[in-house]
């Protein structure tokens, strides 16, 4: 390592250690303020607007992102467009989430007196607790750092940081609180594998009817293994007389037998069938049957109703397809 950049791993190193203890102070801030800033946001009715200029603003749109996401309808709106019509965009059902770190932007303060008029609760997210945006706010939360990462102390640092942190402090609470599912998140979030794996059912991907390999335990090895080709799935079920699952046959459990040299002509089927299977349900999740064959190191499930009834039957072809996997 050069002289160069060993200097340059120090600085950076420097960066990591201001910006963890910027957002280490922040456990003392999670207090009446932050409780109370909570309730007003559980209590709104319309939805959360956040507001802030430049770093603040950044920081803004993406913590109006994480609580849309998360179960509390929100969006951001640009302080400097809000005095040029966008005002229009909050009511009076609303809450206002105010970003500065320094308390005195004049883009907030302009509307300042436009939100009071509105009766909304305005909560302020600032670095300065006496400062005019910290007065006027229904709650203040102190996102104060004792300094910035940058060298200059000028640059927007461990102040935007601390106030993201605190902003997902914001939204997971509140999504506890509003008893926030998975399934929930996962209506926020369609597309892509998040969506697929929270979403996608067994039912959407099985096998079904005709296309799902079927034999019954009394037939030949040979016989079963004519439905497995024909089928593609890589097993069979096996059931008895009355078509109730005793269990399935797989090509591992095939190449054991053909290891055996047995006679798959002659051999019934009934003698190497791996019984007590695992089996999956049709209301499940992909991502849960992937989990179980996963766990149990199977390529394939066999899926049943509450009566063990056969209904259909996956393999791991079937999830890689769908894109669990």
């Amino acid at each position: 390592m050069t002289v160069e950049h060993d200097k340059l791993k120090r600085l950076a190193l420097a960066v990591l250690d201001t910006e963890i203890e910027a957002v280490t102070a922040l456990r003392e801030r999670i207090n009446e303020h932050f409780l109370k800033a909570c309730d007003f946001m559980l209590a709104c009715s319309g939805r959360i607007v956040v507001i802030g200029m430049g770093k603040s603003g950044h920081i803004g749109g993406k913590i109006a992102a994480t609580l849309a996401s998360t179960g509390t309808p929100a969006f951001f709106v640009h302080p400097g467009e809000a005095s040029h019509g966008d005002m229009g965009m909050i009511t009076s059902k609303d809450v206002v989430l105010a970003l500065s770190n320094s308390g005195e932007t004049s883009e907030i303060l302009t509307i300042l007196p436009l939100i009071k008029r509105l009766g909304v609760p305005l909560i302020a997210m600032s670095g300065k607790p006496h400062s005019t945006l910290a007065k006027c706010a229904s709650a203040h939360i102190d996102v104060s750092v004792e300094r910035e990462a940058c060298p200059l102390g000028l640059a927007p640092t461990s102040s935007t940081t601390a106030a993201l942190v605190m902003g997902d402090a914001l939204a997971v609470a509140l999504l506890e609180a509003r008893g926030f599912t998975a399934e929930d998140f996962a209506m926020s979030h369609p597309g892509g594998l998040l969506g697929r794996r929270l979403l996608l059912h067994v039912s959407d991907i099985m096998h079904t009817g005709n296309d799902v390999p079927q034999v019954e335990e009394s037939v030949l090895i040979s016989e079963a293994l004519i439905e497995m080709s024909a089928k593609g799935l890589g097993m069979t079920a096996v059931t008895n007389h009355q078509a109730e699952i005793i269990g399935i046959f797989t090509d591992g459990d095939l190449r054991r037998v053909l290891a055996q040299e047995i006679n798959i002509h002659t051999q019934p089927l009934s003698n190497y069938v791996t019984r007590n299977c695992k089996t999956g349900h049709p209301d499940m999740l992909a991502a849960e049957a992937l989990e179980l064959m996963q766990r149990f190191k199977i390529n394939a499930l066999l899926i049943t109703d509450d009566k063990q009834q056969l209904q259909g039957a996956i393999n791991m072809h079937d999830l890689l397809r769908a894109g669990v996997v």
